[in-house]
């Protein structure tokens, strides 16, 4: 899956941006609190993807 495929299903669901590395982005899920890093790479592999949505209490995209 794209990066910024995953940062619009992010922020569709509440997400929101905490702060930038220069390798990565944290952000926090506003309903639960709940943060997850996100590398800074053009494809995130589906387990990553997983992992990610499950640190925020998300439902995980599905067909990408």
């Amino acid at each position: 899956m794209k990066r910024a495929d995953l940062l619009h299903h992010l922020r569709a669901r509440g997400c929101r941006l905490v702060r930038e590395g220069s390798k990565h982005s944290v952000f926090t899920n506003t309903k639960n609190d709940c943060m997850s890093t996100i590398p800074r790479h053009g494809e995130l592999h589906p387990f990553l993807v997983r992992k990610i949505c499950k640190d925020l209490g998300i439902v995980p995209p599905r067909g990408k």
